[in-house]
């Protein structure tokens, strides 16, 4: 029993020491704490206000620029959409101008698809590499997209290589498959007939109730003749 009460007795001092030695910290680095804690307010409020009192705001009249870009858009008048008309910005301004915005992020994208249509791939390429989203569909449609690009640049390899990588990023019965069927394609004018064939096995495994997963047999029983021979 009294070895047990001199444990406690024991515990009970070493508590009391660091809380003695945690005070004497306190005490003999009190301004530098209290200046970080103050730049951590500081640094918190901020941001804060950042967002509500520029960003916000910034970000409504990003908003309604970029409706007539996304306008012209929708009617391939890619020129305007990039560019502007004079009286409305066009999807580069929108970077340019609203940094930091949503909107100026969507405008890569929609830059990149712009000058993919023009026959732009490298600045295709560059628009859609800042580009950032976790959307279900965008966000593989801009990866995909990229691919296309490269396709176009006669980068077969690192197009097959952002084709798996849309398929990939966010799973679902329209882009995933699609992406995979631009995938085994491309491996085919490589030659690997293998990857080719493991790919359009893929989208006959996990999405065969798709259009491409309907259509899949012929292609894999085309590719399983090639690669026996």
């Amino acid at each position: 029993m009294a070895k047990k009460i001199d444990k406690t007795e024991e515990r009970i001092v070493a508590v009391e020491e660091a809380f003695s030695k945690t005070e004497q910290f306190i005490e003999k680095n009190q301004k530098i704490i209290l200046i970080v804690v103050g730049a951590i307010i500081l640094m918190v409020l901020g941001y804060f206000g950042f967002k509500r009192l520029y960003l916000a705001p910034r970000e409504k009249e990003a908003q309604s620029q970029m409706f007539m870009a996304e306008k012209y858009f929708e009617t391939d008048s890619l020129t305007k959409a990039l560019k502007g008309d004079g009286n409305y910005l066009g999807f580069l301004d929108i970077i340019d101008q609203y940094k930091f915005t949503k909107s100026a992020n969507l405008s890569h994208y929609y830059a990149g698809i712009c000058y993919l249509k023009k026959g732009e791939f490298q600045n295709a390429i560059d628009q859609l590499n800042d580009f950032s989203s976790g959307d279900e569909l965008i966000a593989p449609m801009a990866i995909g997209a990229m691919g296309d690009a490269y396709m176009e640049l006669n980068n077969t390899d690192k197009a097959i290589d952002y084709y798996l990588k849309a398929a990939d990023k966010r799973k679902n019965d329209l882009t995933s498959p699609m992406f995979l069927m631009k995938a085994g394609m491309a491996y085919e004018l490589e030659g690997k007939n293998d990857l080719a064939l493991k790919t359009y096995l893929r989208i006959k495994t996990e999405f065969a109730r798709t259009n491409e997963g309907r259509d899949i047999d012929k292609y894999i029983a085309r590719l399983n003749e090639l690669v026996k021979k």
